[in-house]
């Protein structure tokens, strides 16, 4: 069994709570309030900048160089991402980037520079996948199941469209082809980092679903 099918089977029950969260659930619907998803937005948008940045740390790292060159893909398409997307939603809302990072999306992102600077090359890369994959499936869930004339259709279509695909694709590909090496320990670390990557993600729709402050 691939590491991918071995890691995803390991989170069934968290990609469950992923879809049937209240957010998720109500952006399908085109029910979830203008103040929830602006506040995901910017919170997202400072997320995929330090993301851009653990990539490009886990690309200094690679093994060969056409590993290196893919990786920096994945981090320029980030920044690309950022740009057109969020562009896009803050233009519309008339939004600008007033907010620093709330406490879910602080936690992820300080947990994915941390795999990718302190920790090893294959748990770094089992640590970012999830980004990659756990959207891609619910961007595609989401289109199935949306409601017409969604609000947040830009979003739906980004998520499930044939381009993110052919990324999630390739990052899949090159955790799988870098587990094959790994031994039963390193393997068990990239497991690891995959699961806690998985429940940051709910993590990170849970703290802009209840709006989430610093407590105190």
């Amino acid at each position: 069994m691939s590491f991918s099918k071995s890691a995803w089977q390991s989170i069934s029950s968290i990609y469950n709570s992923i879809l049937t969260h209240p957010f998720n659930i109500e952006l399908t619907k085109g029910t979830l309030s203008k103040e929830r998803f602006q506040f995901y937005i910017k919170q997202d948008s400072l997320y995929l900048a330090d993301f851009a940045r653990a990539l490009a740390i886990s690309a200094s790292r690679a093994s060969c160089s056409e590993d290196l060159v893919l990786l920096l893909d994945f981090s320029k398409g980030a920044v690309v991402a950022e740009r057109e997307l969020h562009k896009f939603y803050f233009d519309f809302y008339g939004l600008s980037l007033d907010v620093k990072k709330a406490p879910g999306c602080f936690t992820y992102t300080h947990f994915l520079i941390s795999k990718a600077t302190n920790s090893s090359y294959e748990e770094s890369l089992a640590a970012l996948l999830p980004c990659f994959w756990i959207y891609r499936e619910v961007g595609k869930h989401i289109y199935i199941n949306a409601t017409p004339n969604n609000p947040y259709q830009k979003w739906i279509d980004t998520y499930s469209g044939k381009e993110f695909e052919e990324v999630v694709e390739k990052a899949i590909d090159l955790t799988n082809r870098v587990a094959k090496d790994a031994n039963q320990k390193q393997l068990s670390m990239m497991q690891d980092a995959f699961l806690m990557s998985s429940r940051l993600e709910w993590t990170f729709w849970d703290s802009a679903y209840h709006l989430e402050k610093w407590k105190p």
